[in-house]
């Protein structure tokens, strides 16, 4: 059934890294949702009232609400596939991120107004009609809402979409939600308890948690997180394929929106190679990057002293007295410079995040042990993070 509406109404459906495209997939979702959602708050309203009961009224209003969320998600499409202008060079992809933060604050709010109504249920508690009528109507939600969730997570795969993702989400929650009203619907009238407002307060847990988990991720996006430890494995592949490239490191790469970003890498090259031929070589890398995997890429040359016996003994000594300090400690771009009165070790020390030591405390153990070799080595060190762990 996805598929099928997919091929029906998005024209090049497999372009997703478009954003004309996408929006496309956004205007499916959103229009798909108003319809269905609509058409859920008339039935639960009119169960709701029939039956006096608070719980379905509120999940009438929370089908309400999805409306206002669908048409955030349209709007959020249509601005994220503007093109890039002179004030937004990377184009408008964030939007899309924005787009899921205000959706998430409208599970918030939904939440947050469904758990108000339930206390108050609790203190002020009414007797709940029972019926055939309505106990179908939130079954039938149920299945509506389960195919909505099951729609919108397919699209969201399909395009990789934390906006469509979140909406599946909520779909989810309110399928928990509409089942436990029918759960407080069937046992009411076997117990005293406010099973109405009991049950409302944990559908309303349920949907604030939903809502603070994208939240939280949705930010993690926005703050700038490890890029995919796929395409990360994937560009290290197209670079150290070539035999002419000895290593690759300092990998950033940052997320301007779906199918939009941008990379840096530095990679080593022996200090003897014909540099126009290498270079001629990191340009073709950059464009097998840029068709394939839709990064701009760009590449720097770092030349690498390879077979100098001196260079590679102060290498080995700086890499054993690192590995004695945290094993997790690395270095690259090591180079040796000699002096009159001094050789200086110039190299980056990459310090992962849980490292007990700063920075200046990890340069002073470095050059307390290189003094018991009773040379006169000097250290410049260009401290560095691993930005894809």
């Amino acid at each position: 059934m996805v598929n099928f509406l997919i091929k029906k109404f998005i024209k090049n459906y497999d372009d997703t890294d478009n954003p004309i495209v996408r929006k496309h997939y956004g205007m499916l979702s959103s229009f798909t949702g108003i319809i269905c959602n609509i058409i859920l708050f008339a039935i639960k309203y009119a169960a709701g009232t029939l039956s006096h009961s608070i719980s379905i009224i509120s999940d009438a209003f929370n089908n309400l609400s999805d409306c206002a969320s669908c048409l955030v998600t349209l709007l959020g499409y249509k601005l994220a596939s503007k093109p890039a202008d002179r004030d937004h060079p990377f184009g408008h992809g964030r939007m899309e991120y924005l787009t899921t933060l205000t959706i998430a604050v409208i599970v918030i709010l939904v939440g947050a107004e469904l758990l108000k109504n339930s206390v108050l249920k609790i203190i002020y508690p009414a007797d709940i009609k029972f019926s055939i009528a309505a106990l179908l109507t939130l079954v039938f939600s149920i299945c509506v809402k389960l195919w909505m969730a099951f729609f919108n997570n397919g699209l969201g795969k399909k395009i990789n979409s934390g906006v469509l993702t979140a909406t599946a989400k909520d779909s989810k929650s309110d399928v928990i939600a509409t089942s436990a009203t029918v759960l407080a619907l069937i046992i009411s009238p076997f117990t005293d308890l406010p099973a109405d407002g009991i049950m409302g307060i944990v559908v309303s847990m349920f949907i604030l948690k939903s809502g603070y988990d994208i939240v939280k991720d949705t930010i993690d996006e926005l703050l700038g997180k490890p890029a995919d430890p796929k395409i990360v494995n994937k560009i290290k592949e197209y670079v150290l394929k070539n035999n002419n490239i000895i290593g690759v490191h300092d990998l950033v790469i940052h997320n301007y929106g779906p199918g939009n970003m941008i990379g840096s890498c530095h990679v080593e090259v022996r200090s003897d190679e014909n540099f126009v031929a290498v270079h001629d070589i990191v340009d073709r890398i950059e464009r097998e990057i840029h068709n394939d995997l839709n990064i701009l890429m760009t590449i720097h040359m770092d030349p690498i002293a390879v077979d100098d016996a001196i260079t590679n003994e102060m290498k080995e000594l700086i890499c054993n007295i690192i590995f004695k300090i945290d094993p997790k400690l690395s270095i690259h771009d090591f180079r040796v410079v000699h002096g009159e009165t001094h050789t200086n070790l110039i190299f980056d020390l990459v310090v992962p995040y849980e490292c007990k030591y700063d920075d200046d405390e990890l340069k002073q153990m470095i050059d307390e042990s290189l003094e018991k070799e009773e040379r006169n080595y000097y250290t410049v060190i260009v401290f560095d993070r691993n930005y894809n762990e």
